[in-house]
């Protein structure tokens, strides 16, 4: 049976994207060339742009995987908990796992988010922040309503803090901090978090 060409396309742009997070753990996204991932690949530029037409196609297919599969941990993190509370708790540390296993994600988005002027690339970034604090925001009012939380709790500003105290955790791993201790400082800060909230057992 002749190879599936579909398939083989797939594949090698799977492995392109995941090329492309992997270099962009140890340098600046944004400095990364075409050239530097067709070389990490050991193909030539041309065989990269017969799967890709220029880097900016790329990034945007990686931050649709980001999306996708950032997504998907959170879901099943907030689908798997018995009650809304557990679900956050859940959402919380999935995506800091997320971040230890994929190191290069949180440098791709921060590198985007810094791009000046608007583009595809940095639009899809943007909307996978809004959907992550649309999905937290969701879980907050679901524990409002089962009287897991504080009454007054503004909703949005709790699922911004959300994505903002995973975002510090981040920066504070890329600073150097070893994995335990992120781990260690990621369940205090999501202990200080609830507190906040007023959760209730």
């Amino acid at each position: 049976m002749l190879p599936n060409p579909r398939q083989s396309t797939e594949s090698r742009q799977a492995g392109i994207i995941a090329t492309m997070l992997a270099l962009a753990a140890g340098r600046n996204p944004a400095d990364i060339s075409t050239t530097d991932i067709a070389k990490a690949m050991n193909l030539t530029q041309g065989a990269l742009f017969r799967h890709f037409p220029s880097k900016e196609a790329i990034r945007l297919a990686v931050a649709e995987w980001i999306e996708s599969h950032l997504m998907a941990r959170l879901e099943a993190a907030r689908q798997a908990a018995p009650d809304p509370l557990q679900g956050l708790e859940g959402m919380f540390l999935a995506h800091v796992q997320f971040i230890r296993e994929f190191p290069g994600v949180p440098r791709f988005v921060f590198a985007e988010l810094q791009q000046a002027g608007e583009s595809p690339v940095r639009r899809r970034v943007q909307a996978i922040m809004q959907r992550h604090r649309q999905s937290v925001a969701e879980v907050l009012e679901e524990a409002r309503a089962m009287q897991r939380i504080r009454p007054d709790l503004d909703s949005r500003a709790a699922a911004s803090l959300f994505l903002g105290a995973i975002q510090g955790l981040v920066v504070q791993s890329m600073l150097g901090e070893a994995p335990v201790e992120v781990d260690e400082q990621a369940a205090g800060v999501l202990r200080l978090y609830l507190a906040g909230l007023g959760a209730r057992s």
